[in-house]
């Protein structure tokens, strides 16, 4: 039942939004900041929390600014989050998100996590910094992005996140979208460009002819690419080391910052010349290639059969080096080789239960876990401590800034 209440303001809760208190349940109201006063309508009552939206600032952080991007805000894009937020202190909220999440699914205590906590690495650039940008096709046939309101897509014509290159590449489009679910745009860091198409069928693959100078690629409902005009992958640069990466395949978009994660996943690592190293989820090698400059043997382990091949690629200097394709849970367990150490880079869900107990049996002395997200980060420190690992160190580092995504690099050693 619809209720409009005053409240303060008094933290930050996972998803970005402020949380408040009122007659003994926790409020969640999006586009509030620590600290302030707002009238607020209540929209949905749980038994111990319950969803608001604001009406009236009564009093405002001296951290509000005005949004960049006309499409922030309720019932608009829900790209950002934050940008309502004075950029200061997005590092901030972000750790004390995920100090919370650690307390609260982790099972961590205030003085644990004082002692792994580290103070957030913030983001070089604050705004265009994304080099992918992946629209949706609206029912009429324009291109935008997913809204606060149920997800409906809402055609967009700025994304101040977004590299102006990209942008520009997308204003050049002139395509027939029939068939056709998304729109991938990337630009490499040799700023070549490339149109990824999804579409819903085989049979609506687009017959095209390109004017700009981009590649263009589909990928198929099987999630199979296949090349169309110029070339398959795209190439990023990380602290002077290229990577290909094909159509389809995952590298995190905020390329610049990325020399940043790769140094703090190297020095937690700690690796060793006779060492063996697993990294799993490997991608298309970012931190097994540099790690390879130290240990002694690296197994990456990769699902995406592409992607699989592009690490093969990025690693092939280093005859230490050998890349499995295949699921970590089904690769895990038909290892002989004995590591001392494991790189985990899931997704943002994290770890499977089975992932973690084939992680666990492989005994590796130290785990470096890179976690997009606070929720399964904790939960999975709560199932590794469980499991005779200790949380030795928790650094987050701020790639996405505008939004409440995090990138932490946590340590574990086996007790």
């Amino acid at each position: 039942m619809s209720k409009l209440i005053d409240l303060t303001i008094e933290g930050i809760a996972a998803g970005g939004r402020g949380l408040g208190f009122y007659n003994g349940k926790s409020i969640f109201v999006p586009y509030t900041i620590p600290g302030e006063r707002a009238r607020v309508l209540i929209t949905h009552s749980g038994d111990r929390h319950a969803d608001a939206e604001g009406v009236d600032l009564l009093e405002a952080s001296a951290d509000r600014v005005y949004p960049l991007c006309p499409h922030f805000g309720p019932g608009r894009c829900r790209g950002c989050q934050w940008q309502h937020i004075t950029a200061d202190v997005h590092a901030l909220l972000k750790t004390d998100i995920l100090a919370d999440q650690l307390a609260r699914l982790g099972g961590l205590t205030d003085s644990e996590i004082e002692h792994v906590l580290r103070p957030a690495i913030a983001a070089p650039a604050m705004w265009g910094y994304n080099r992918h940008l992946t629209l949706s096709v609206t029912a009429d046939g324009r291109l935008g992005l997913p809204s606060t309101d149920n997800g409906q897509i809402i055609p967009i014509d700025v994304c101040p996140i977004t590299h102006p290159d990209v942008l520009a590449l997308r204003d050049q489009l002139d395509l027939d979208l029939t068939g056709i679910r998304r729109v991938r745009l990337e630009l490499g860091s040799d700023d070549a460009a490339m149109i990824l198409l999804s579409i819903v069928t085989e049979e609506d693959a687009p017959e095209l002819e390109a004017d700009f100078p981009a590649s263009v690629n589909l990928l198929l409902p099987d999630n199979e690419p296949m090349n169309l005009i110029g070339d398959s992958h795209t190439r990023y640069q990380v602290s002077g080391r290229w990577f290909r990466v094909t159509a389809g395949g995952f590298f995190r978009p905020n390329v610049d910052a990325l020399s940043g994660l790769v140094d703090v996943v190297v020095r937690l690592l700690d690796a060793r010349a006779h060492e063996a190293v697993l990294d799993l989820y490997a991608g298309a090698g970012l931190f097994g290639a540099f790690v390879a400059d130290t240990a002694a043997l690296v197994t990456l382990v990769e699902s995406y059969p592409p992607t699989a091949t592009d690490a093969d690629d990025n690693t092939a200097a280093y005859a230490h080096v050998e890349v499995i394709e295949g699921s970590v849970e089904a690769v895990l367990p038909e290892l002989e080789e004995h590591y001392d150490a494991a790189i985990v880079d899931p997704p943002s869900s994290g770890m499977s239960e089975q992932a973690v107990v084939a992680l666990v049996e492989a005994s590796p002395g130290r785990i470096i876990y890179i976690s997009g997200d606070p929720a399964s980060l904790a939960r999975d420190v709560k199932r590794l401590r469980s499991a005779g690992y200790a949380l030795t160190d928790a650094q987050p580092i701020d790639l996405a800034p505008q939004t409440y995504y995090l990138e932490t690099v946590a340590r574990f050693e086996k007790m």
